[in-house]
């Protein structure tokens, strides 16, 4: 199996120590690729929409963003692993996702990751993990992930690892370690689910809606016209 991995700091805390725990049941047969935010993307979308108009391969921070976007592309399964940050995701993960906004179904969507798994591993102070977890839930609808399990932990007793009690880490780890176990026996590639189905459907209609009164077609739309989705 390939794993990607995005992790939402470079932090060695305890988002590092959960997803480490994570992937320890999955390390053997598996090939792993890890990306630390913000070191493997230090910038954030300049809102140039190069890539919208133009090309993603165009992007001035291309060279950051291909890498990471490629990897998810061979990965037959995704993590994101991200501290809660004032209820939401890191800005890091958030400025990674705003990259990615071009694969999303309503632009230039890749069908292969219409068979992607994906995790989103968080953990907050207290017990709000859920706006961070939409925050990246909401992306890999988008770009067409069917698949997607969260898994967010309470940390209660503080925010360093080496402070928790041991029977609180033994608790986080049985809990990361039962939700990782389920990927050693599941088949590598998921189905498109329904509610992707949906927006692909929704979207096939307004691209080809949208192409019938162009002269050019837009890059979104010649891209479903290449892909052979919709028809002039």
């Amino acid at each position: 199996m390939k794993i990607t991995v995005i992790n939402g700091t470079e932090v060695r805390g305890c988002t590092y120590h959960i997803k480490k725990l994570f992937l320890e049941p999955l390390r053997e047969g598996s090939e792993i690729i890890e990306f630390y935010l913000p070191k493997d993307l230090p910038h954030f979308c300049r809102g140039c929409k190069t890539c919208f108009f133009k090309s993603e391969l165009l992007c001035p921070h291309a060279d950051y963003v291909l890498p990471i976007w490629n990897a998810m592309l061979d990965s037959d399964l995704i993590v994101f692993a991200t501290p809660v940050y004032a209820l939401r995701a890191t800005g890091q993960i958030k400025a990674l996702l705003d990259h990615l906004c071009v694969h999303w179904m309503v632009h230039r969507p890749d069908e292969r990751m219409f068979s992607k798994r994906a995790v989103i591993l968080t953990n907050a102070i207290g017990v709000f993990n859920g706006g961070a977890q939409r925050d990246i839930a909401t992306s890999l609808m988008w770009l067409g992930v069917s698949d997607i399990r969260r898994l967010g932990v309470g940390l209660m007793e503080g925010v360093f690892w080496d402070k928790l009690s041991g029977k609180r880490r033994d608790k986080i780890a049985r809990k990361v370690k039962k939700l990782a176990k389920r990927y050693k026996t599941v088949p590598t590639a998921a189905r498109r689910g329904l509610k992707v189905g949906l927006l692909f459907a929704f979207t096939k209609k307004m691209h080809q809606a949208l192409v019938r009164g162009e002269e050019t077609p837009s890059a979104d739309n010649q891209y479903w016209l290449d892909k052979g989705w919709i028809k002039r």
